[in-house]
C-alpha cells in the first residue's frame, strides 16, 4: 500500500517514463486510454498512472474514474494486455487517486493493446505508435538460457548412472561414435557441453540427475500424470508425479499411458483396420517440447499430463517462446532451453528443425482425429490437447486413395490446408489450391469474395453423406430465383424479411442482387417506400 507521505514524494518528481499523471475529474476511457497508456508504461519499463493528478501543477485534484467499479479494472486489463496490472485507491486529504502498478513488459515480448494503438509508446506528453526499429529491438531480444546456468551444488556423483548410460548409448548411437561408450563421465559431458569448467549446468540437473538432487534444487522439475476415464471427472482414476531425470523416465511416461490405450478398428472393404487412441509420435513429441521448453523459473508449477479415451491433454509452465505465436507454431522455431533442446538431439529425441509440433498435426490429422488444439494457451502456459478418437475414418481412407491413385505426395502443410477445408474452416493461403482443384479433391462454390472449397463430392459419397454436400453447395442461383418467384406468387407479395428467411446462409447483399436481377428481367416490380415496400410478380 502507498502512503500519503510516499505519494507525496511522487509529485514532486518530473513526470517521466515512470510516472503518468492524468486529472480525470470525472471519467477516463476504460477502452482506449485505459489499455494504452498501461500497455506504453509496461513497453518502457513498467511505471505507475496515477489518475486525479493535475499533470502540470503536480496537484491533487481527485477523480471520480471507476468509482466502485475500480476492482474489476485488474482482470480485465489482464484479458486485454496479458499483464497483470494492480490498482490501488489512495484517500488523499485532497481527492481521490488511483493509482495503477504497471508492471515491465516480458523480454522480447512488446505489448499488445485493444485501444487506440497496436503497440503504443510515449512521446512527451502524447501517445504515439511505436516505430519499426523499437519494435524490431524489443523482438530481437533474448531471454537467458535458464538452462546452461551452473548449478553451484551439482556434483558428479550426484547424476544418475542409469539416465547417463542412456543419455551415452542414444548419442553414440545417433552419432556412429563406438568411444563414446568408453569416455569417462566428464569427458562425455565435456564434450556435450553440460559440464564447462565452471561446473555442471541445469540441463545436466534436468536431464540427468539423481532424484534426491532434484528434490532438493529444482522440485519443480517434475511431470505429474493423471488418468479419467472421463475427461470432465474431477477425481482421477490414476495419478504418478515423476521428479527423477528425463533420461531416466522417458519410456517409462508413454509406456504408464500406452498401458491404457485403446485400439480403434474400423472396416475398409473386407479388411479391418485399426488406429490406436495414442499415436507414440504426437506423444513423445508433446512432450519433448514441454521438457525442452517450459519456464524452469516457474517454480510453483510442473509439466502436468491430464489423459482419458477421448483425448492427451499437456500443460507446461511459461507462455510460448520469444517469436513464436500460434499464428506460427507449425513453420517457426526458437529455444527457450537451447541447451537441453541440444542434448536430446544429441540422444535422436528431436530434431532441431523444428519443434515436432507439425508432426503432431499431421498425424493427428492424418489418422482422421481432427486438430490438436493450442487455443487455451496463454502467456503462462502452453497448453495443447490432442484427440484420441477417430472423427472421420473416411477423411483417411480418402487421402490414401488420393495419394495412391494419384501418386503424389502430400506436405504437411497440404495435409494441414486439406483438414482446414474438410471442416469447412477458410484457408488463408490459396498456394495449394490450384493443385487440389487439378488432382480433383477439392470443388470451388462461387465466385470471387463468396467463394468456398469443400472437399470433393467423392469424399461425400464415400462417407455416406451425398445430402450433406448439397447442403454446403447450396442451391443454384436460377434455383435461388425460382424459389423467391413462387414464394411471391403464393402469398401475392415478398417482403425483404421474408427472403432473409429464406436464405438465412445469403448475405443481404447477395439477396438484393438476386432481386435485382429478377426486376432488371421484368419478373417482379418494387412497390411502396424503401422501408415498408414489397414485391409482387410483374
Amino acid at each position: 500500500m502507498t502512503s500519503i507521505e510516499e505519494f507525496n514524494s511522487w509529485l514532486k518528481k518530473n513526470e517521466d517514463l515512470r510516472f503518468e499523471f492524468k486529472e480525470a475529474r470525472n471519467q477516463f476511457s476504460k477502452d482506449r486510454d485505459l489499455p494504452d497508456y498501461c500497455a506504453a508504461l509496461a513497453n518502457e519499463g513498467g511505471g505507475k498512472l496515477v489518475l486525479g493528478v493535475d499533470d502540470r501543477a503536480k496537484k491533487v485534484v481527485g477523480s471520480k474514474a471507476f468509482q466502485g467499479t475500480h476492482h474489476k479494472l485488474s482482470i480485465e486489463l489482464l484479458q486485454k494486455l496479458k499483464i497483470r496490472v494492480d490498482i490501488e485507491e489512495l484517500h488523499h486529504p485532497d481527492g481521490r487517486v488511483l493509482i495503477f502498478h504497471v508492471p515491465s513488459r516480458p523480454c522480447g515480448h512488446p505489448v499488445r493493446t485493444t485501444g487506440k494503438y497496436t503497440y503504443p509508446m510515449r512521446a512527451g506528453e502524447s501517445l504515439v505508435e511505436m516505430d519499426d526499429s523499437t519494435l524490431k529491438r524489443i523482438l530481437n531480444e533474448t531471454s537467458p538460457d535458464f538452462s546452461v546456468q551452473i548449478v553451484d551444488a551439482l556434483r558428479l556423483a550426484d547424476l544418475d548412472e542409469t539416465a547417463l548410460a542412456t543419455f551415452r548409448h542414444r548419442w553414440a548411437q545417433k552419432s556412429q561414435r563406438d568411444d563414446y561408450l568408453s569416455f569417462p563421465p566428464e569427458k562425455l559431458l565435456r564434450n556435450a557441453g553440460l559440464l564447462t569448467d565452471n561446473g555442471l549446468t541445469c540441463a545436466s540437473l534436468i536431464l540427468l540427475g539423481k532424484k534426491e538432487i532434484i528434490d532438493m534444487l529444482l522440485p519443480c522439475s517434475e511431470i505429474i500424470f493423471e488418468w479419467r476415464q472421463t475427461p470432465d471427472k474431477t477425481a482421477h482414476d490414476f495419478r504418478i508425479a515423476w521428479r527423477e531425470p528425463f533420461f531416466k523416465i522417458y519410456d517409462e511416461v508413454w509406456n504408464t499411458l500406452n498401458a491404457r490405450n485403446i485400439r480403434i478398428p474400423f472396416q475398409e472393404g473386407l479388411f479391418q483396420r485399426e488406429i490406436f487412441a495414442f499415436s507414440e509420435k504426437p506423444v513423445r513429441e508433446a512432450l519433448l517440447n514441454a521438457v525442452a521448453h517450459r519456464d524452469y523459473t516457474i517454480t510453483s508449477q510442473s509439466i502436468f499430463i491430464k489423459a482419458s479415451p477421448e483425448q492427451f491433454f499437456i500443460e507446461s509452465p511459461g507462455g510460448l517462446p520469444v517469436g513464436i505465436t500460434l499464428d506460427n507454431i507449425l513453420i517457426k522455431t526458437a529455444w527457450r532451453n537451447r541447451l537441453i533442446a541440444e542434448t536430446l538431439e544429441k540422444a535422436e529425441m528431436v530434431e532441431r528443425s523444428g519443434q515436432g509440433m507439425d508432426d503432431i498435426f499431421q498425424i493427428t490429422i492424418k489418422e482422421g482425429k481432427g486438430m490438436p488444439d493450442l487455443s487455451a494457451t496463454d502467456a503462462f502456459s502452453v497448453r495443447l490437447t490432442i484427440p484420441a478418437q477417430v472423427k472421420d475414418k473416411n477423411f483417411i481412407l480418402f487421402l490414401e486413395r488420393v495419394i495412391s491413385q494419384k501418386q503424389v505426395t502430400l506436405s504437411f502443410e497440404e495435409i494441414y490446408a486439406l483438414e482446414q477445408i474438410r471442416v469447412l474452416q477458410k484457408v488463408p493461403s490459396s498456394e495449394f489450391k490450384n493443385k487440389f482443384l487439378e488432382l480433383g479433391i477439392i470443388e470451388k462454390i462461387g465466385k470471387t469474395r463468396g467463394t468456398k472449397y469443400l472437399l470433393a463430392h467423392k469424399y461425400y459419397v464415400h462417407a455416406g453423406k451425398p445430402g450433406l454436400y448439397t447442403r454446403i453447395t447450396g442451391i443454384s442461383r436460377e434455383k435461388q430465383k425460382e424459389l423467391i418467384q413462387k414464394h411471391i406468387s403464393k402469398n401475392k407479395k415478398g417482403y425483404r424479411k421474408e427472403f432473409e428467411d429464406i436464405f438465412s446462409e445469403l448475405k443481404p447483399s447477395d439477396i438484393s442482387n438476386l432481386l435485382r436481377e429478377l426486376k432488371k428481367d421484368g419478373k417482379i416490380i418494387f412497390e411502396g417506400s424503401s422501408k415498408n415496400g414489397f414485391w409482387r410478380i410483374a
